[in-house]
């Protein structure tokens, strides 16, 4: 067959070849539905498996693009935004609106007026030190934020201020004038898992050791730590002394002697540490492993559990 009659038979099937897909596509359509409608029929949970199976079907016959994946806006909790506010807003005055305080908190929040101390007030208009506390999402894409203003003289305001974020962007605006709130309340502590009073002994002698060792630079870290932990000193050492106060534990095998090997116990270790600032109670959840007649420190983890046990 010479080349000039290749081309049109060429051309003629694609056409053709077109077709016969298009005609595929419809028919595999025409099944979905047709098993949607069945599966209406047949009841809720086949009606389920038709539809969760059909999109499938369907757009592998019409593209071979992966489907976009869209990811949703996390919200940006907008609390150091509402502190800095306050902490501008009340180090200006309506008196001096010019200050570089006064024009950056209006840029915060427009339309915000400033407050206006009396000039006797002084110093004691402007507090120490601003902190976020609460940050409360609304509707409409506006939070709440609860900011703790404290004084020279030790007393503390709370503010709420309201926020308007935009996730997508990352911005804030400050939409409303900071209002004066009570302080939270002071929630109930529940009662603590570490109930065993661990005597002077193994242990206590064991973790006072390692916190020596671990805050004051008394030995090496390694040689109280179980095989396999690793854990560096704090550097450089910020204490001369640390005693033990008190330990408890949340296990009966750690009031008596080592036990078995390879028993785990986990303790709460109240401590006085001493520099030559003061001294500074601290306190800290250890979790200790039995190893030869000795105890060994399998793990820190303080600032999770509340202070107290079998008083």
């Amino acid at each position: 067959m010479s080349p000039g009659k290749q081309a049109p038979e060429r051309e003629a099937a694609a056409p053709m070849a077109a077709g016969a897909r298009l005609e595929s596509m419809r028919r595999r359509v025409r099944l979905s539905r047709l098993a949607v409608l069945t599966a209406i029929a047949a009841g809720p949970v086949a009606l389920c498996v038709a539809v969760a199976s059909t999109p499938t079907t369907v757009q592998a016959a019409t593209s071979s693009k992966p489907a976009a994946v869209r990811t949703a806006a996390v919200a940006a909790d907008p609390g150091g935004y509402a502190q800095l506010f306050v902490s501008l807003w009340l180090r200006s005055s309506a008196d001096d609106a010019t200050s570089a305080q006064a024009r950056l908190a209006q840029s915060m929040a427009p339309n915000i007026e400033l407050p206006a101390p009396a000039p006797a007030a002084g110093a004691q208009s402007k507090p120490e030190s601003v902190t976020a506390v609460r940050s409360a999402q609304r509707e409409g894409g506006t939070w709440s934020v609860t900011v703790a203003a404290q004084y020279a003289d030790g007393s503390v305001r709370y503010y709420a201020v309201p926020v308007a974020a935009d996730p997508v962007a990352t911005s804030f605006t400050v939409t409303g004038a900071p209002g004066l709130v009570a302080g939270p309340a002071r929630t109930e502590v529940p009662k603590s898992s570490y109930g065993v009073t661990v005597p002077e002994g193994d242990l206590s002698s064991a973790v006072g050791e390692f916190l020596a060792a671990y805050l004051t630079g008394a030995g090496e870290v390694d040689r109280y730590l179980a095989p396999g932990v690793r854990m560096s000193a704090v550097s450089p050492a910020p204490y001369t002394t640390v005693s033990v106060q008190q330990v408890f534990a949340v296990e009966e095998a750690a009031a008596g002697k080592v036990p078995a090997d390879g028993t785990k116990v986990r303790v709460l270790v109240q401590v006085e540490a001493r520099d030559s600032g003061g001294r500074w109670p601290l306190a800290y959840e250890l979790t200790l492993k039995a190893r030869s007649g000795r105890w060994e420190v399998a793990a820190l983890e303080s600032g999770t559990a509340q202070d107290g046990g079998a008083r």
